[in-house]
C-alpha cells in the first residue's frame, strides 16, 4: 500500500513568510477544514507541525509547492521541498508536493466573497490557502 492509498488524515501545508497555514482531511478524505497556523522558524516549526501529525494521528502530509505560471520552480519551490524533506525526517510520515498555484488567490477571493474584512483576510489567508491546497490534493486523490 504506497502512501496515498494508507488510510488516515492527511494534513496539507501552506508555507508562508511568518507563519504556515495548517489544513486537515476528515478520516475519509473527502473534505478538508482549516486547522489553524504554525509560525515559520526552524526547528519550532518541524517540532510543531510533527506534535499535529501525532495528536491527530496523520498518516500523510502535502506541501503546497509554489511553482511559477509556466511551471517552473524557483527559490520557494527549491525551499518547500527542503522543508518538506526536514518534516519527513522528523514527522516520520510520508510527505508529498502538491501545485499550489493560485491558491493564495483562491483563497483570498473566497475570503473577500464571504465578507471577511482585509484586516482579518491578511490573518487567515495562510490557512484557508492551505484549505485550498489539500482539498485539490483529495480531490486528485479520490
Amino acid at each position: 500500500m504506497d502512501q496515498t492509498t494508507r488510510p488516515g488524515r492527511v494534513i496539507g501545508l501552506d508555507l508562508g513568510d511568518a507563519r504556515i497555514g495548517v489544513a486537515i482531511s476528515d478520516d475519509e478524505r473527502r473534505m478538508a477544514v482549516a486547522l489553524g497556523t504554525v509560525r515559520t522558524g526552524a526547528p519550532a516549526d518541524l517540532r510543531a507541525i510533527a506534535a499535529l501529525v501525532e495528536e491527530h494521528d496523520v498518516a500523510l502530509v502535502v506541501v503546497g509547492l509554489p511553482r511559477s505560471m509556466s511551471g517552473a520552480e524557483g527559490p520557494r519551490a527549491i525551499q518547500a521541498r527542503a522543508f518538506a524533506d526536514a518534516l519527513a525526517g522528523s514527522a516520520g510520515t510520508p510527505v508529498e508536493m502538491q501545485d499550489e498555484r493560485l491558491s493564495t488567490v483562491e483563497a483570498e477571493r473566497g475570503l473577500r466573497e464571504a465578507g471577511v474584512s482585509g484586516i482579518e483576510r491578511r490573518r487567515v489567508v495562510d490557512r484557508s490557502a492551505a484549505v485550498v491546497i489539500l482539498q485539490a490534493w483529495l480531490d486528485a486523490h479520490r
